[in-house]
């Protein structure tokens, strides 16, 4: 099938490189002239584990080409997908320009009976919208289809390629039966393709992301509970989790969600609710948690080292918002290492993929180090932010020996308090008991 793929970003690439890969003739259109230009020298714009081997081989196979010119990508296209981005707005809410933007420009490009794919994460009603917008810019005929994504980063292919459901919104059975195909190849595992309405699949994605955001915040509510008490949450988390109704993914206690979803998606939730005259105390309650899930790790770093840090050296282990990815939108990291500038700590970073974005960010303000053993020399603590494979058996010998003192704020429970212990580590982690050096 002849697939053009709107949006070259981090959804955007992933599906097209994956619905290559399957067989189509993928074009993917981006505006930005520099990206399309390094995409075609095969350079990946950010860091997602295959994706880059993965365009490589299409590109090889000519099943996959980059362009900035959209009329061309979309002319020639039996189905066009729309992936481009829905940032925040200050109150919360989606700002949907630069989808209307695209739609429109999609209409004028309709050369013959299309399907429109809406990728984007968008809140309901949003599908009808857009089908006005391309309806006044085009007589061909056209159905808006709303196919959202729900790729985690760090897994993105895995996850497109085998989907735990696939969700198709739409009221045209005949534009459902082409995405179905589409998607056939990736299904085969027996996993659902869901048929429903267009609102309800586009509300479906919002209701997810929602969902698993406010398990963290729970969980991370109980494990100040414990904390206070004494109490280590692992046990309390086991002994919840193991409640089949409950179960333990996306339960672990930590300095909370960060990325280009969750934290979006939870407030666009709660500022649609509002818009219909909706109470969300729960939306809500889940991101200012999350939000003082941060402030609270800050708090437990300057408890122990004072409030005023001149003349501290921090080093810190981990910026991306999460492991296997490169992105630092949102991320716990940025929040805690601006707090602790602002007390006038000396920072020094390490993190395996993510250090060019950091130095976008932070300038020359941090100290930036490819080894993390490296960053450890001569500092007052350890702040681990992220939980990489990398962080989890280190040399926690080496790691004494370069630290002033052994001093360790794990904002992810990486290690086990036993383990601190044994090694005399002083050791402080998210609603477990603290461990001090004999």
């Amino acid at each position: 099938m002849r697939i053009c793929v709107t949006g070259s970003g981090y959804v955007g690439l992933v599906t097209a490189a994956c619905l290559a890969d399957s067989g189509n003739h993928v074009v993917a259109v981006d505006k930005d002239e520099d990206k399309i230009t390094r995409l075609k020298q095969g350079e990946c714009p950010f860091y997602e584990p295959g994706l880059k081997e993965l365009m490589a081989e299409n590109m090889r196979a000519r099943r996959l080409r980059f362009t900035s010119d959209l009329f061309t990508g979309v002319s020639a296209a039996r189905v066009v997908f729309i992936a481009v981005g829905t940032p925040a707005r200050a109150d919360g809410s989606a700002d949907l320009s630069a989808v209307e933007s695209v739609a429109a420009e999609i209409g004028k490009a309709l050369s013959g009976e299309t399907v429109i794919v809406i990728k984007s994460t968008v809140p309901v009603g949003t599908g009808d919208r857009l089908e006005s917008i391309i309806a006044s810019q085009t007589r061909h005929h056209f159905s808006v289809v709303s196919n959202p994504e729900f790729l985690k980063e760090g897994a993105a292919l895995d996850d497109f390629l085998r989907p735990d459901r696939v969700v198709i919104g739409t009221h045209d059975d005949d534009a459902g039966d082409i995405i179905a195909e589409l998607y056939q190849p990736f299904v085969r595992n027996n996993k659902p393709i869901l048929r429903m309405s267009r609102n309800a699949a586009e509300l479906t994605k919002y209701a997810a992301n929602a969902y698993l955001a406010t398990r963290i915040s729970f969980i991370n509510e109980i494990a100040d509970i414990c904390g206070r008490y004494g109490v280590n949450v692992d046990e309390v988390r086991r002994g919840i989790g193991s409640d089949a109704r409950i179960g333990s993914h996306f339960f672990y206690p930590g300095v909370g969600y960060g990325g280009s979803c969750f934290p979006k998606d939870v407030q666009a939730l709660a500022s649609t609710a509002r818009a219909a005259d909706v109470a969300c105390e729960i939306l809500d309650a889940v991101h200012s948690r999350n939000v003082r899930q941060r402030t609270n790790f800050v708090k437990m770093v300057t408890d122990r080292l004072g409030a005023d840090l001149k003349g501290v050296r921090l080093a810190v282990w981990g910026l991306a918002f999460k492991p296997k990815t490169d992105d630092i939108r949102e991320a716990p990291a940025i929040t805690i290492i601006s707090e602790m500038l602002a007390a006038g700590a000396a920072v020094a970073v390490h993190d395996p993929q993510a250090m060019d974005n950091a130095r976008v960010e932070f300038g020359d303000r941090v100290e930036y180090f490819d080894d993390a053993y490296d960053a450890l020399h001569k500092a007052d603590a350890l702040l681990i932010i992220t939980e990489w494979n990398e962080f989890r058996s280190p040399d926690f010998d080496r790691m004494k020996a370069e630290l002033n003192q052994p001093l360790i704020f794990d904002g992810r429970n990486l290690y086990d308090t036993q383990t601190a212990a044994r090694y005399n580590l002083e050791y402080y982690s998210i609603g477990r008991p603290s461990v001090r050096p004999a």
